[in-house]
């Protein structure tokens, strides 16, 4: 793939996506980030190790691009389809990769169609890593097919429209995100809770299987991700309510999600039971 294309936002999924699919030189790049000093230094130093183009602003780097993906988080997912808005080349394709309610993505197709460009709702299926350019991709809108031509053009291997209306891919992503969030966050209380009491090792044994293993995971990608995932589960949130129904559950999920993300572990320690000592001291948990 040699024609230039944009992304928004510059972080795990769209680093991971660029140095599997070797980018280098075609990808115009802007992440707010670099307007921050406190993070300026590090975002320079991403967009050099992966070669991509860096932008000064969004208008830059969309300028004549014919495909702009949006890789940010779950909060700005609407307001870069807005800004994005005001410098996108007539026809150009808008593919929208974040994890939002189906409703926030109707709203930043409404805004991206009446600058005379064209949408796409992308549902990214699983974690960006270890799959990388095999993760499974959802595409859904007008030009369904267009784009999904268009992004194994760019090297994803594991795309497939599920039709031509806008929110068609993200429901799918919304409710299987009740079950695998909502897991993550029941597990995490389950062994928080297990470990206070002292029973961790009997109630790891009960639940059998490989659940020692799946509770060191899930906890491990909370306290790496737990704010971005909160902001997820917040859309989920929305989409759920926005069925008539209410989302307790979910509620509940963004909750211990934020808590653990909050305490802004970058590193965690390799055990679940160094992960347990660290959390179990913590107020924000309780």
């Amino acid at each position: 793939m040699n024609t230039p294309f944009a992304i928004i936002g510059f972080g795990e999924a769209a680093q991971t996506f660029s140095g599997g699919a070797g980018w280098r030189n075609c990808a115009h790049v802007y992440d707010r980030k670099t307007d921050v000093p406190e993070t300026a230094a590090q975002k320079t130093a991403d967009y050099n190790t992966f070669g991509v183009t860096p932008c000064t602003t969004n208008t830059t780097a969309v300028s004549g691009a014919p495909y702009i993906m949006s890789l940010v988080t779950a909060d700005q997912s609407l307001a870069v389809a807005e800004e994005t808005s005001n410098g996108i080349e007539k026809s150009a394709i808008f593919f929208d990769m974040n994890s939002v309610a189906p409703g926030t993505k109707r709203n930043s197709a409404n805004a991206i169609e009446s600058a005379g460009g064209r949408y796409l709702d992308v549902a990214i299926m699983a974690p960006v890593q270890p799959k990388a350019l095999n993760v499974p991709l959802l595409v859904a809108g007008p030009v369904a097919d267009e784009g999904v031509e268009i992004l194994k053009s760019l090297g994803f291997a594991n795309v497939r429209s599920v039709g031509a209306e806008v929110g068609q891919a993200s429901t799918i992503k919304m409710l299987r995100s009740i079950m695998i969030k909502g897991i993550e966050a029941l597990t995490a209380e389950c062994v928080l809770a297990a470990s206070k009491a002292d029973a961790l090792d009997a109630v790891l044994a009960a639940l059998g299987d490989d659940w020692a293993d799946r509770a060191n995971y899930n906890l491990d990608r909370m306290m790496i991700h737990g704010t971005r995932r909160a902001a997820e589960m917040e859309e989920v949130v929305k989409t759920i309510e926005d069925l008539g129904m209410n989302a307790s559950m979910t509620a509940g999920t963004v909750a211990r999600q934020s808590a653990i993300g909050a305490l802004n572990f970058k590193t965690p320690p390799d055990s679940l039971q160094d992960k347990l000592a660290l959390l179990t001291g913590k107020e924000s948990i309780k």
